[in-house]
């Protein structure tokens, strides 16, 4: 706890939380950086916590070139971060145009943070996404109908295949909490243009959404859809295992594709059920299924009346026998 006469709370509430995030670090970290005041607030508290837990903190600035200055932009961040005793380097990528722009952005984003990583020999990569940025998230999931996992919201940790560890240090402190801390340490962070085009989903969200929810339903409303996103990923994460430990029984490779027994899929759940269907053409195809086409490849199992194949982008499923056949189209 940070007790010193004079300390501003806010500081003092980001602290703790970067604080508690480098007590699970062995080794360098990351802390990915924009200028804005969430990673401005989350990089200032991580130079002042790293040194005092023996760590090595780098700052590391993307520059996606796709604003006019943007270099300028890079820079500046970076050199704030440098007045706080904490290295810091600016990395520019390309950003491709396969994705929609934020996608895109953030793909090419996630790459050069992790490279970035690698080269400095650091296993873990602070974000400064706050409790804001999660209740945003589970409203833009809820809008899309697209399940659990979506409203479960983006962890506070998450390891993928290959690369680092990604945590999220901040997501139990409102936004407010840290433009505080930025004003109360004398930084002044950078406004991105595009955190105020309504043209954005997530910023209509932001600055009409929440407000309106806030005011009609009273205060609170962010902690409540942070609270549910958390809830929701603890059942996400039991299902996870559930799954894992129920297709190693169920589930068998088949000629250009895998294969399921009927029997032991109709004998779940629906909620397992159909998170088995979702994850298994997944990992064999890449495919995310919508509720529909889940629906109608677990009625398969079911509701088997004699239906044909289901097609499905990239593949098709189709009963054979006591099982489902989940193929590429070509095998067809």
């Amino acid at each position: 706890m940070d007790h010193r006469p004079g300390l501003d709370p806010s500081v003092a509430e980001v602290r703790r939380a970067v604080r508690t995030a480098l007590e699970r670090v062995e080794g360098n970290v990351v802390v990915a950086l924009s200028g804005g005041p969430d990673s401005l607030a989350l990089a200032a508290a991580t130079a002042f916590e790293a040194p005092r837990a023996g760590i090595r903190a780098v700052a590391v600035v993307i520059d996606h070139a796709l604003q006019e200055g943007s270099d300028a932009v890079a820079a500046d961040a970076a050199d704030k971060v440098r007045a706080l005793g904490m290295e810091a380097r600016v990395v520019r990528v390309e950003v491709g145009s396969a994705d929609g722009p934020e996608a895109a952005a953030r793909k090419a984003r996630y790459a050069g943070l992790a490279e970035a990583a690698s080269e400095i020999g650091a296993d873990v990569v602070l974000l400064g996404h706050t409790l804001d940025d999660q209740a945003e998230t589970v409203l833009l999931g809820l809008s899309r109908g697209s399940g659990g996992l979506s409203l479960a919201g983006m962890p506070a940790e998450r390891r993928d295949a290959t690369g680092p560890v990604w945590v999220r240090p901040l997501l139990t402190i409102r936004r407010r909490t840290t433009v505080a801390a930025c004003a109360a340490a004398g930084l002044d962070p950078w406004n991105d243009p595009h955190n105020a085009d309504p043209a954005y989903a997530r910023v209509r969200v932001r600055d009409r959404v929440l407000p309106v929810l806030e005011s009609e339903l009273g205060p609170g409303v962010a902690e409540a859809l942070a609270r549910t996103a958390e809830q929701l990923r603890e059942d996400a994460e039991a299902f996870q295992d559930m799954i894992d430990e129920t297709i190693e029984d169920i589930v068998e490779h088949a000629e250009a594709g895998i294969s399921i027994s009927v029997a032991a899929l109709a004998a779940n759940p629906a909620a397992l059920r159909n998170r088995i269907v979702r994850y298994v053409v997944d990992s064999e195809f890449g495919v995310s299924l919508s509720r529909a086409q889940t629906l109608e490849v677990a009625r398969l199992a079911t509701d088997w009346r004699g239906q044909g194949p289901i097609d499905l982008p990239g593949c098709l499923a189709r009963r054979v026998g006591t099982r489902i056949e989940v193929v590429a189209r070509t095998a067809s």
